[in-house]
């Protein structure tokens, strides 16, 4: 499937969730629905290919063609379900990285 134009940013996470940004070309967005979330099966079906467990989570009305996505950390890429073991690495890799004194 071509990505129609589709643009995705790199990941980056605070210590809880890892975010990205998929910019949709202006013309694809003038057809999506207005002021709600869009359900996977509905940015799907637009073409934005991820893997699975993303989550549409906010609207940044000044640029409504731009999609802010979030998962959990530690999310299987495969199944889209929070996997323990690598929730603990992310969130420890996440501390590491940033020097970030986790809370109890």
């Amino acid at each position: 499937m071509a990505n129609r134009g589709i643009e995705y940013s790199e990941k980056y996470a605070d210590g809880k969730n890892e975010y990205r940004h998929v910019i949709l070309p202006k013309e694809m967005a003038k057809s999506m629905p207005k002021g709600r979330l869009l359900a996977e099966h509905e940015w799907r079906g637009m073409g934005v290919q991820q893997s699975r467990g993303w989550q549409h989570y906010a609207i940044h009305k000044p640029e409504p063609h731009i999609l802010l996505f979030r998962r959990a950390l530690g999310t299987d890429p495969q199944t889209g379900k929070v996997d323990p073991a690598l929730e603990r690495q992310a969130k420890e890799d996440y501390q590491n990285q940033f020097g970030v004194i986790g809370r109890r």
